[in-house]
């Protein structure tokens, strides 16, 4: 990704389903005026979810996500349909491609895209092939209340279509306005104290921080970059306290002591917590904190994988903190990427990190997952303000 490049996380995710050879990889290249995934007539060409991030007017930045035929069958196709569920968690809106009058596979994955609040774009696929179009169009208007878009992917007719109908069903809260726009004004002087540890590479800085930098800069302001051990003179150096300091959430401890009286404190991971995800149910799920005992089995979340490191935030700060605090006995899983139970029910505390490389949908389905089956969920931010014994000076969007 180059730095002119929209994060994928930050993109309308956007998956089409269908089942084999319905044309979902012929549509995909239509759609993207690229030939980004294979195509051919052997049924279940596509096994794992294939991607592409680009600019498409009048839609703006997305990810389209083609997907395996939703008819596979045999060990290895149920293991591809498990991945293709697994896009549903991230899916924002879905194109659903129909090709003949048998509808149940169809049926069964759209109740389960309507149960997930998913906008559904129903296509028929291969009209330049197809006897029965009208009636396979008035079955799915009858069946499933939706209006069919007429598609050829091959001799490219209906794509403008469907990129339009795209926009229309763009969910209003798809991304939420700004990191920090309701924290700053035009001209504020914001003050980045970011630490430079190992998991921020030399000659780099970590995604939370290039996406704040970049946000405070269009809102106008002032901003400040330096390290924990720069604070002290670079507080001195300003003529004024600044508006806002940001953060990473690890060094509260040694940052909080040098904050002005009258200037916001916040983190990297709590501005994160307010776009990607829901914090007022992180700050409440860490109220959980206060019931946790030698135990206590905890879930910890993150949403990249790498390898881990020394100083690791999630695998190694955070559940040192946890069995300092509660008990040496404390039991704590970790999980990245993709990887996320099913039953929760044996976690008595679930907490994710900032998400930076998830997109809304995703956070919110995982949120979404834990209330219903009624356990605490939280984000790194809010439980290390919350372990510094900070949180109440913390502030939240």
């Amino acid at each position: 990704m180059s730095l002119t490049d929209t994060p994928s996380a930050n993109r309308l995710h956007i998956g089409i389903f269908g089942k084999r050879n319905s044309g979902k990889s012929s549509l995909l290249n239509a759609i993207t005026g690229q030939e980004i995934a294979l195509v051919s007539d052997v049924k279940g060409t596509t096994t794992d979810p294939v991607s592409k991030a680009m600019e498409i007017y009048p839609i703006g930045p997305c990810l389209l996500i083609d997907t395996a035929g939703f008819d596979d069958t045999g060990d290895l196709g149920s293991m591809r349909m498990e991945k293709t569920k697994a896009v549903l968690d991230k899916t924002d809106i879905a194109i659903v491609v129909f090709t003949d009058m048998q509808m149940e596979s169809e049926a069964q994955w759209i109740a389960m895209l309507k149960q997930r609040s998913i906008p559904v774009l129903a296509v028929i696929n291969q009209i330049d092939r197809m006897e029965q179009v009208q009636e396979i169009k008035r079955q799915i208007e009858q069946r499933f209340s939706l209006n069919p878009l007429l598609v050829s992917a091959k001799e490219k007719t209906g794509i403008s279509q469907i990129k339009n109908e795209i926009l229309r069903l763009m969910p209003p809260d798809f991304e939420a306005e700004s990191l920090t726009g309701s924290l700053v004004q035009p001209e504020d002087v914001v003050l980045l104290v970011m630490p430079q540890d190992k998991q921020a590479p030399k000659g780099r800085l970590i995604l939370p921080q290039v996406q704040t930098i970049r946000d405070l800069l269009d809102h106008h302001c002032v901003v400040m970059c330096v390290t924990t051990e720069q604070l002290p003179a670079a507080l001195k150096a300003l003529a004024k306290p600044p508006k806002l300091m940001i953060t990473d959430s690890q060094v509260f401890a040694q940052v909080y002591p040098f904050k002005p009286a009258q200037t916001l404190l916040t983190s990297f991971s709590i501005l994160l917590a307010a776009y990607k995800g829901d914090l007022p149910t992180f700050v409440q799920g860490a109220n959980a904190l206060d019931s946790l005992t030698d135990n206590s089995h905890v879930l910890i979340a993150e949403a990249c994988t790498h390898a881990p490191l020394q100083e690791d935030i999630g695998r190694v700060k955070i559940p040192n903190m946890l069995r300092n605090k509660y008990g040496e006995h404390l039991r704590v899983t970790v999980v990245s990427g993709s990887e996320f139970p099913q039953d929760l029910s044996e976690y008595q505390l679930i907490i994710h990190c900032g998400a930076c490389m998830f997109n809304r949908k995703h956070v919110l389905t995982r949120v979404e997952q834990a209330k219903r089956q009624g356990i605490p969920i939280t984000n790194y931010g809010v439980v290390l303000a919350k372990l510094t014994g900070i949180l109440d000076q913390i502030f939240m969007q």
